[in-house]
């Protein structure tokens, strides 16, 4: 046996181990994850040096090089919305300062003459979409986390095939971990038939590699630039409730016209210069929706991207904003709560104000990790008035948040630190007496599929099940 050669590859691990901890020290974004990497690297340093590796980083690089780069391409863009700024763009739409932090935070304006459709579930989301897909005149942008080749993916590529047959062009982005499984074969033969299509680069060699640890979480499908879809939503079979294990799929999308759309059409445009390296030519005329002319009532719209690539936590501050100024209830759906210790005391500090503070989270999960940390959260949701309901007709998959009667927000972004921190994520968030009252009754009406879940169905459980649950909450920073 080789002694030499053992003691030099342990002292390079234990090298590659304080590279790791100065990279830590230099770059953490919260004291809890910073512990938990340097704890791991001095105890454990030949498997959490890998890890690190693969999941410690906490900014998407290059990306921002890319953006900026392209923010020089995309010059045109910013001169042909500003000729439409004074009818597109409008000020806070309830006058508040809330709203214009959030306008600075996301760089997005709020849109005015905007129609907002809610979408519940994937019968009437796929519908609509590939309705709108079928009446592409110039070009279809299509960017999802899951795509599937199943029966709903081979209806999209088929659709896909017909519009291209008619000269219709399509960009089609997909995140490369969410989309391991697609088939090359349902690749290339959109390729052949003339789409662009490309993936997010997170594993490519070509990129900065192993980045695997960040996803682009994002679901987008725009139409010639005047119709645009985001909201929980990805293509598989499983989204129409076809899942055997997670059946009746509980989920909600949106479907937008108006100048929302443009904004919807530049998200999709920096992720796919980062991708693709070239800015393709669009509509970038915004399209108004005048009150009279629809039957859906004239929405104030705002999309707000984030990212790990932004130069703040765009997410967590958005929400944070978003809790922080809910007066009357707080409503929020999601499928993965695992929540920071900020959104935690922003959510415990609504309810000591009186907030109607409520949390739908599924009863039957598809992570089981994340299940067992949401249960280490009851106590502390319990005494200070924060509800929690497990949503029990099926898998819940839904992000929507409804605050007060002044706004509700339907996107991609979850509870969690995945979503906070790493993915990239879209949300639209619509100011509409209408709309508003629609997701309101959406809400109620999954509420009363839900059981209210207390500090006691944590506490009564047995001492096993509670060290799980406080064990599943440590992976908290990558779930």
């Amino acid at each position: 046996m080789d002694f030499s050669l053992i003691a030099s590859l342990l002292t390079l691990v234990y090298v590659l181990a304080l590279l790791c901890i100065y990279h830590v020290l230099k770059n953490f974004q919260t004291a809890q994850g910073a512990i938990a990497w340097i704890v791991g690297l001095i105890s454990f340093p030949y498997i959490t040096v890998l890890l690190y590796f693969f999941f410690g980083r906490s900014r998407f690089e290059g990306y921002v090089e890319a953006r900026r780069i392209g923010d020089k391409e995309l010059s045109h863009i910013a001169d042909s919305l500003s000729t439409h700024a004074k009818t597109c763009i409008c000020p806070s739409p309830t006058g508040s300062r809330e709203h214009d932090v959030i306008t600075r935070l996301t760089t997005m304006p709020f849109t005015q003459h905007n129609s907002a459709q809610l979408l519940v579930d994937g019968l009437e989301t796929f519908t609509s979409m590939f309705s709108a897909i079928r009446e592409a005149k110039e070009y279809i942008l299509i960017e999802f986390y899951i795509v599937r080749h199943d029966s709903t993916g081979s209806k999209l590529s088929t659709l896909l095939l017909e519009k291209l047959a008619q000269g219709v062009k399509v960009y089609f982005l997909y995140d490369d971990i969410g989309s391991a499984k697609l088939s090359s074969r349902y690749i290339n033969t959109l390729v052949a038939a003339g789409a662009q299509i490309r993936s997010f680069n997170t594993t490519s060699k070509r990129r900065k590699r192993f980045q695997i640890n960040f996803r682009n979480h994002r679901k987008i499908v725009i139409v010639d630039g005047h119709t645009g879809f985001v909201g929980g939503l990805n293509v598989g079979d499983e989204y129409l409730g076809l899942h055997p294990k997670l059946s009746p799929w509980r989920d909600t999308h949106l479907k937008l016209k108006g100048p929302s759309v443009q904004a919807l059409q530049i998200t999709f445009i920096e992720d796919w210069y980062w991708s693709a390296n070239t800015v393709p030519e669009l509509n970038w005329t915004p399209t108004l929706i005048e009150t009279e002319q629809s039957e859906l009532e004239n929405s104030s719209v705002l999309i707000v991207p984030s990212s790990a690539a932004d130069e703040f936590n765009t997410c967590e501050l958005f929400f944070l904003n978003c809790i922080n100024h809910a007066t009357e209830r707080l409503w929020i759906a999601s499928p993965y709560f695992v929540p920071s210790m900020k959104i935690m005391s922003a959510l415990q500090l609504a309810a000591l104000r009186g907030v109607d503070v409520r949390i739908m989270i599924p009863d039957h999960p598809d992570q089981i990790l994340v299940y067992y940390a949401a249960f280490s959260y009851l106590e502390t949701a319990d005494i200070s008035g924060i509800k929690i309901f497990r949503y029990k007709a099926g898998f819940m998959h839904q992000k929507v948040m409804l605050v007060d009667h002044r706004y509700a927000c339907v996107g991609t972004a979850n509870l969690d630190n995945r979503s906070m921190r790493l993915n990239f994520e879209v949300t639209a968030l619509v100011c509409s007496p209408t709309f508003i009252s629609e997701v309101e009754a959406m809400l109620i009406n999954d509420f009363n599929h839900c059981a209210q879940s207390t500090a006691d169905d944590y506490r009564q459980r047995s001492w096993a099940f509670r060290v799980v649950c406080r064990g599943a909450r440590l992976f908290a920073p990558i779930l």
